[in-house]
């Protein structure tokens, strides 16, 4: 019995190329777990083989600029030319339906979402070395080499950041982060501040007198 039953929002963050996308299919290839993930909405076009609704909710500038005016959105930032965005409604649906939800985000997301849930759970994925990274942003092959120089750029300014971050989990080995992320998905579950009201009630106990035990 988890004394803490509201799901958890978990956010997977940290420089572009880093594996988050990678790490997170991993999470949730594992088995008995209760995990969902939130489909971001972005203005960029859609890539060979993407899904609407899968992939990303695909949206004109002029719709995306509509909920940020609505405040339909828990995060949203602009990059390369193109918006990226969280939708809130189905941020709070699968949290009270006691999910897991697993968000993927950049950087300056992250710390929006934390300004609006500061009980959401951040873990900055990093690799091994920068060098790794480097390697990876350069064989996906996806970006221009201008745009690949931008992501390595900004990944210099956002290694700085990780301090901000309630854990660090190296992308060393796909499967071994992953476990490392699942721990701390428990140990969240467990934690007193999470968890202490629904201890109190378990007793019969306010929890009014704790202070003089």
């Amino acid at each position: 019995m988890k004394l803490n039953e509201r799901g958890l929002l978990v956010v997977l963050s940290g420089p572009s190329g880093v594996g988050k996308g990678t790490v997170r299919k991993a999470l949730f290839a594992s088995e008995g777990q209760n995990f969902t993930y939130s489909v971001s909405m972005t203005t960029r076009p859609k890539r060979e083989g993407e899904i609407e609704g899968k992939d990303y909710f695909f949206v004109t500038e002029e719709e995306f600029k509509k909920k940020i005016e609505a405040g339909e959105l828990l995060e949203y930032t602009y990059f390369c030319g193109n918006y990226y965005g969280t939708p809130l409604s189905q941020v709070e649906e699968a949290l009270d339906s006691g999910k897991e939800l697993i968000l993927e985000i950049e950087v300056n997301g992250c710390r929006q979402v934390k300004e609006k849930m500061v009980d959401a759970v951040t873990i900055f994925i990093v690799p091994p070395n920068k060098d790794v990274l480097y390697q990876r942003l350069m064989r996906r092959g996806t970006e221009s080499p201008e745009e690949v120089q931008k992501r390595i750029s900004k990944a210099n300014a956002e290694f700085g950041l990780a301090y901000q971050y309630d854990y660090i989990v190296v992308n060393d080995d796909v499967k071994n982060a992953a476990d490392r992320i699942r721990a701390i998905i428990r140990a969240e579950h467990a934690s007193t501040r999470r968890s202490i009201y629904k201890y109190y009630e378990l007793l019969g106990d306010t929890g009014e007198n704790k202070d003089e035990q």
